[in-house]
């Protein structure tokens, strides 16, 4: 066994060698030397390794090759040197994948965003006086006529928007809000915490189906700072339900010089029915029923970057902006500029070229047809390889949006002709191009309504090499 160990150690080449390998040697055309040396080393390193910790004669006893050194040297160099953060191609049929980015912002807005981030900008400059200006110049007129707020700002998500409107306007007092509405957002986030991280005290009236409007009455003291209502964006209670609606509060509210703030979560800026897609409230309506602050988030509905935007009465959003804690949580320039140029199209009535409302109004007629196209190209380019036909199912909104929301859609269903559903979706999810998809049962999902151009053809291309593999063995 020793004799096999010395032997395999001897026959590990000299890092030189291995770099004038012809597959290696071309590799630093496209890698530099420097980090394909690196791998070399690893690999060469741990290689020698499993010789010294091994006991297994075949394995000791087998000849070790330069070629399969190589091999493992371009894989790992190739992979290291690949960003971290890549593009993926979303076949899951969910539009506002929180996994995968959200919101697609349109070709306009990316041409914008590019333009800004190449150069410099005006970002807290006012080209008219040339005095330092403010970050928020750039959005809030847009925001105030889209929504009829009388001011605006954007801070970084939603969470940080709610969170920095307690700490403004209800540090240290009382803010009543209804235990049905106490929701969880993502990565476990609940607005109970997020209040409390704010400094306020929560007070929770009505139960969980029903809240009337004496409850709030009953709860309010002189400690009261804010009068909260939370719009259930990822979840519905249905059934035996009543709750209080944001006029309703604002009167109440107004009666006694308490603030209504509402947290639209998800908002939009346009009634979604008219694309036949489930009414979410507005945030004008929000605006016009008299609620003082509203929160939303940028990358949800809107279709634009991440961004917890606030509008409302001037009076709160200049306490806002005066707040410490504003400076923490703002929006650097590129997020700016993505939210100016999405609230452009609004502003100009070209909402459905935002990809989040474009794809959500999807027809069925055109999704039937992407599907038809999608899987002819599967068995073209895959062969007997790969079973694919199109059968009906349900894309989702996404992102906290739109709970009750079962989307009709047309998918790709795929069968392996070799391999298991499993070995398929593992080997789509790490191509050079990851393709995500849904997998039940014994097959696997392509919901075409989340594929943007282009997409197609590259998904072909992937069943194309799955197929090719399969033939090598």
């Amino acid at each position: 066994m020793e004799d096999l160990r010395k032997a395999r150690l001897r026959e590990i080449p000299p890092v030189n060698e291995v770099l004038f390998h012809p597959g290696i040697a071309a590799l630093q055309e496209e890698i530099p030397h420097l980090r394909v040396t690196e791998a070399v080393q690893e690999v060469l390193a741990s290689v020698r390794q499993q010789i010294l910790e091994s006991g297994d004669i075949e394995f000791l006893s087998r000849p070790l090759e330069v070629d399969f050194l190589a091999a493992q040297v371009r894989e790992k160099a190739t992979r290291e040197h690949a960003y971290h953060l890549r593009r993926v191609i979303n076949a899951t049929g969910v539009v506002l994948h929180t996994n995968c980015g959200r919101s697609v912002l349109a070709g306009e807005v990316v041409d914008f965003v590019s333009g800004i981030a190449q150069g410099y900008s005006n970002l807290e400059l006012d080209l008219g006086s040339g005095e330092r200006g403010s970050r928020y110049s750039h959005v809030e007129d847009l925001l105030c006529k889209l929504t009829g707020a009388e001011a605006g700002m954007v801070v970084n998500n939603n969470a940080a928007a709610v969170l920095l409107v307690m700490r403004a306007l209800a540090s240290g007092r009382e803010v009543i809000v209804s235990r049905g509405e106490l929701v969880e957002v993502g990565g476990a986030f609940r607005i109970p915490e997020v209040l409390k991280a704010g400094g306020a005290n929560l007070i929770e009236v009505g139960t969980t189906n029903k809240t009337r409007l004496k409850d709030y009455a009953s709860a309010i003291t002189d400690n009261t700072a804010v009068l909260l209502k939370v719009h259930t964006s990822n979840f519905r209670v249905v059934g035996f339900t009543e709750q209080v609606g944001s006029g309703e509060l604002v009167e109440l509210g107004s009666s006694l010089g308490i603030p209504v703030v509402e947290d639209l979560g998800s908002g939009t800026l346009v009634d979604l029915s008219q694309w036949g897609i489930p009414y979410e409230p507005t945030v004008p309506e929000a605006i016009k029923s008299g609620v003082d602050v509203v929160a939303f988030s940028g990358d949800k509905l809107l279709g634009g970057p991440q961004a917890g935007i606030i509008v409302g009465k001037r009076s709160y959003i200049d306490r806002l902006k005066k707040d410490q804690l504003t400076r923490a949580l703002r929006i650097d320039k590129l997020t700016l500029a993505a939210l100016e140029a999405t609230l452009r199209l609004y502003l100009e009535k070209r909402e459905q070229e935002i990809p989040t409302l474009a794809l959500l109004s999807l027809s069925a007629n055109e999704l039937s047809a992407r599907a038809d196209a999608l899987a002819a190209s599967i068995r073209l380019a895959a062969g007997t390889k790969i079973l694919a036909d199109v059968e009906q199912g349900y894309s989702l909104a996404g992102g906290g949006s739109l709970p009750t929301a079962n989307l009709p859609a047309y998918l790709v269903s795929v069968k392996p002709g070799l391999g298991t559903v499993s070995e398929l979706e593992e080997f789509l999810r790490q191509a050079e191009t990851p393709v995500l998809a849904r997998v039940q049962k014994d097959r696997l999902l392509l919901d075409v309504r989340t594929l943007l151009p282009g997409d197609s053809q590259a998904i072909a291309r992937v069943f194309h090499t799955w197929a090719q593999q399969d033939k090598e063995y």
